[in-house]
């Protein structure tokens, strides 16, 4: 006899073994009493038949990334202006990611989900994730020059804990959905580096200089890459990609995260 774990994400649930209407609603409507779902932001139990990690309430409380942004980095920049200070007159020169964009602004609703997907073993959110992102896509008319998507890696022992790279779920769902190429072996981690949280923008900068490395430059020669990530705080860790990238030879390297840090 078919039993489920009782191991379940918040938001999910086990798959029916039938496919009657009636009886699927009844299973579902019995899920929801032995396992309500609850909002990964604000705790409040959700709709019965709600898909979404987020209550009504905290899926409106996001917020995209608005019209004024860094040109360079996509930093908020609530004053306007075409550049934030760190991205200012000649310092844009020096960076190998020339252009970083974010679907939506990192504030409490989000880094509920963000935490449970990362942290918590529930690798499922990667598809709202994802759809999120894509939403946002075409704004960005610098996304267009994309020719092939690259998660940022995580380094080899990480992953084996985590069980999965969560930036490489959201590429792969990106990839389906734009229909571009995806390259999960070309990039990888050198070393496990420390928390970034424990460094100002410096020595983040510094951290994650030579974390990375390429192992098959012909994949990239010539190549404008999109790296994709989770949250942009300094952008150091997507510099640091960037950094190997440009040095296999890719023709230009861009970043596209779920979300942004102001």
């Amino acid at each position: 006899m078919w039993k489920p774990k009782i191991t379940w994400p918040t938001t999910w649930r086990p798959t029916l073994p039938f496919s009657s209407n009636s009886l699927r609603r009844a299973w579902d409507g019995l899920l929801y009493v032995l396992l309500p779902n609850t909002c990964y932001s604000c705790k409040r139990d959700l709709h019965w038949q709600a898909k979404e990690p987020l209550c009504p309430a905290c899926e409106t409380a996001v917020k995209t990334v608005g019209p004024l942004y860094c040109l360079r980095c996509g930093k908020p920049l609530p004053d306007g202006g075409a550049h934030c200070y760190q991205c200012r007159g000649s310092k844009a020169d020096h960076f190998k990611c020339k252009i970083i964009r974010s679907a939506v602004v990192f504030g409490p609703q989000v880094r509920g989900v963000v935490h449970a997907f990362k942290y918590a073993d529930q690798p499922h959110l990667a598809g709202y994730l994802a759809q999120r992102m894509n939403k946002e896509w075409d704004k960005y008319v610098d996304l267009k020059e994309a020719e092939l998507l690259i998660p940022v890696p995580l380094y080899k022992k990480k992953h084996k804990q985590r069980g999965y790279n969560q930036s490489e779920l959201l590429a792969q769902q990106l990839a389906q959905m734009r229909g571009l190429p995806l390259d999960t072996q070309s990039l990888i981690r050198n070393r496990n580096t420390p928390s970034q949280t424990e460094f100002g923008r410096e020595g983040r900068l510094q951290n994650m200089s030579g974390a990375f490395s390429c192992v098959n430059p012909a994949a990239l020669k010539g190549k404008v890459v999109l790296l994709i990530d989770d949250v942009a705080t300094t952008g150091a860790t997507l510099e640091g990609c960037a950094e190997a990238l440009k040095a296999a030879g890719a023709k230009k390297v861009m970043a596209y995260t779920l979300a942004r840090e102001v």
